[in-house]
């Protein structure tokens, strides 16, 4: 039997994620929750004429009561950042919708995984746990997920190798703090200066570059989308339909979410992305890899970020 999955947002991202789930096999059932209901009607209505390449799968749009029973619970709902608005701005918005939604999931699918991706992630993650008083395990922002496979991205084209084969991760902040720990990115265990080297040997092209202007790369990234066309959603939905295979897998896998802090790299009381174990029951909690003490430094600064938004939201 497969997986039942609540879609809340019926937006580019929302709408996406639903349609890329349309198609996986292990998913039997799919709701979609939008305070605009003809749209999310019309999203359901078009998706679902074109699962008749796979099993039958049940897909409809409904109200809070309909989530009942789900597995998984995908939070997309929120405004998007207007120009010129503050990041203060747009947290205090997307915290008073939060704290609308937050119990009625509580209420209707209260065994279910949570995972926020309406920005400020970090911030909202943290206000659905409060204002949901759901489980810690229960809840995940889709993080630095997305940030970071735009730095492996960024580094394939530097590098001249697959994606695949790099390994390196974005923490901290879904935002202008975020920073990579350069100590810990390597192609296949290899580490980066050593790579490049026998690359080179091989004739393989690739190339030096500026880690500020990678990092640059992967903060500016979102925000280059949106001024060509509009909205950014391919990426992002791609990230938590991951996260979601995760969380449906028959064993735990080691990512990069936001989620609850308890003193690892001396940060506590907010949500925010590092090394994370989850599967099958949520968060098991973080992996506190090594680091410099310059990203320790880095890590902290971009929770100390964090907590003074969420200390002017006020969240309770």
């Amino acid at each position: 039997m497969g997986s039942k999955i609540t879609i809340i947002g019926a937006g580019s991202v929302g709408s996406t994620i639903a349609h890329i789930l349309s198609l996986k096999p292990y998913v039997s059932e799919l709701v979609m929750i939008d305070i605009l209901k003809d749209k999310a009607d019309g999203e359901i209505m078009d998706m679902a004429q074109g699962t008749g390449f796979r099993d039958p799968i049940s897909m409809i749009s409904g109200d809070y009561e309909d989530a009942a029973g789900s597995d998984i619970v995908i939070v997309t709902s929120g405004v998007a950042r207007k120009p010129g608005q503050t990041r203060i701005e747009l947290a205090k918005t997307n915290v008073a919708i939060m704290k609308s939604i937050a119990p009625q999931v509580a209420k209707h699918a209260p065994n279910a995984l949570c995972i926020i991706v309406a920005n400020p992630v970090d911030v909202l993650t943290y206000a659905f746990l409060k204002y949901s008083g759901m489980k810690e395990n229960q809840v995940i922002g889709s993080g630095t997920l997305l940030d970071t496979v735009r730095l492996t991205y960024k580094l394939s084209q530097e590098l001249g190798i697959a994606q695949r084969s790099i390994k390196g991760y974005v923490f901290g902040e879904h935002g202008d703090t975020s920073f990579i720990p350069w100590s810990m990115v390597t192609v296949e265990g290899i580490k980066l200066d050593e790579y490049t080297k026998g690359a080179r040997r091989l004739g393989i092209d690739a190339n030096d570059f500026d880690p500020d202007e990678v990092i640059t790369y992967v903060r500016k990234s979102g925000g280059e989308i949106i001024k060509r066309k509009g909205a950014t959603f391919y990426g992002v939905a791609n990230s938590v339909v991951d996260v979601c295979e995760a969380l449906m897998g028959a064993q735990d896998l080691v990512t990069v979410v936001s989620s609850m802090m308890h003193g690892e790299y001396g940060v506590d009381d907010v949500c925010t992305s590092c090394l994370t174990v989850i599967g099958p029951n949520g968060v098991k909690g973080k992996i506190e890899a090594t680091l410099t003490d310059e990203e320790v430094a880095k890590f902290k600064a971009s929770a100390e970020a964090l907590k003074a938004v969420i200390k002017e939201m006020d969240i309770e």
